[in-house]
Order: structure tokens, then sequence, then C-alpha cells
């Protein structure tokens, strides 16, 4: 009886969690911790509901040793393992970041956790993890690691439009400039609604020399979006570089 009040208690901290009233879900988070023993895997959810508040509340510490708890109680839990990487390389703790995002990867990608593979969001907590280290590369403009990092986000995460562009922009920085222009043209034409597209594409363009060019992408993003600020800059300092180069 005990267990089937523990499990209902567990199923109303859910609840409170998916509308957001952290604190009701944390007071019966906390009685099923101080009051439950025995069944390991409602204490394994109880402890990785919890952490995942503690994330929400920018409660770091308490995250990180809520998550510990799972994988002590659940090694091969790897959305835990998983979280608990990109808090670590969130707070500069690499090198233990690097190391359990490794073990959940390798578990991963040997079918180890065959229901895992198909997960949306496990996918795009993989991909967060790439596009940090992606970043970091381009940051020190090692390239081509950069590149391969952020393929893996778009492989792992097809929904992230945005770092097709960071593609683009890595294949700019390498002089790849018709490759850069592929991807932009690629991305444009298979989301024409993504602005973002677009306004990059000008940008590149303008880069290249081609002025007209480049104002027809803006211009057509205003077209869609009137206030777009970023079309707008754009459009009205490439129309003053070229009134100020005629007169």
């Amino acid at each position: 009886m005990r267990s089937l009040k523990k499990s209902e208690d567990f199923r109303k901290a859910q609840d409170y969690f998916d509308h957001q009233e952290y604190k009701k879900s944390l007071i019966l988070l906390n009685d099923i911790v101080e009051t439950e023993s025995d069944d390991k895997e409602l204490l394994t959810k109880t402890f990785f509901l919890m952490a995942n508040i503690f994330h929400m509340k920018g409660e770091i510490g308490k995250a990180i040793k809520a998550f510990n708890k799972v994988l002590s109680l659940d090694p091969s839990h790897t959305d835990a393992s998983i979280s608990l990487s990109v808090l670590y390389n969130d707070i500069g703790r690499y090198e233990e970041a690097q190391r359990i995002f490794e073990v959940a990867n390798q578990r991963v990608k040997s079918g180890q956790d065959q229901e895992f593979l198909e997960d949306g969001h496990i996918n795009k907590k993989f991909a967060a993890k790439h596009f940090e280290l992606a970043e970091m590369y381009f940051t020190y403009n090692r390239l081509d690691e950069a590149l391969f990092e952020y393929n893996k986000v778009s492989k792992l995460d097809p929904t992230n439009l945005e770092v097709r562009i960071k593609i683009a922009k890595t294949y700019a920085k390498k002089n790849f400039i018709n490759k850069a222009f592929d991807e932009l043209q690629s991305l444009k034409n298979e989301q024409p609604n993504f602005l973002p597209a677009r306004i990059a594409l000008g940008v590149l363009f303008y880069g290249c020399g081609k002025i007209l060019e480049a104002q027809t992408e803006w211009e057509k993003v205003l077209t869609k979006d009137p206030r777009n600020e970023e079309a707008l800059m754009y459009l009205n300092l490439s129309r003053t570089a070229t009134e100020t180069s005629l007169s």
C-alpha cells in the first residue's frame, strides 16, 4: 500500500512539474526520498525529476548532486548522464563533462540504449553538447573541428536551422565561399519562411561585392516581415555605402 501511495505521489509531483509548480512538486519528491528506501526505480525517477527542477531554478549545485544520485542508482541512465555532462561543461569542469558524455555517447552508439536512438529529446541533448563544442572550436579558429561538430548537430537535430547558418559561416571563414552559398541557398529553398537564412545569404553576397543580390535578399525579408530590424539595418547600411561611393 505504501508503495502505491508513493507512486501516486510521484504522479502528482510530475503533474505539478508539467504545470511549472515546482515548489509543490519538490515537497512531494522530498517526502518520497525521505520515506522510500526500497523502490529503486521510483527513487531514480524521483531524483531525476528533482534534478531537472533544480536545473530550471538555476540551483546548479543541487542539480548536479541529484543527477549524480540518479547515476548511483542507475549508472546506465543516459538522460541523466547527458544532463550532468552539460552542467559540468557550463561550470567549466570540462574533463568531467567530456568523460561522462563519452561514456553515454558510446552506450547509445553501441546500441545498449536502443530506445534512446529514436528519442528526439535525447538527440537534442546530444546536439546541445556538440553545439557547445563547435562554438568553442569556432572561437579558437579551429574551423575543421567546428565544422565537424556543427554537422553532427544538424544530423542529430534537423529542427535546428540556425546551425545551418553556422555551417555556412564556417565555410566562408575557411574561404570555401561556394560551399557557403550552397548551404544557405539550400536552406532558403527548403525553409522559405526561415528569414535568418535570407539575411545571412544577403551578408554573404555583400561580402563578395554583389550588392544588388544582397539588397534583393534583405528586401524579400522585409516583404515578409516589414519590421525586421536586422534586414532594415543591413539594407540601410548598404544603401548609404553605395550613395557615399557614388558621391
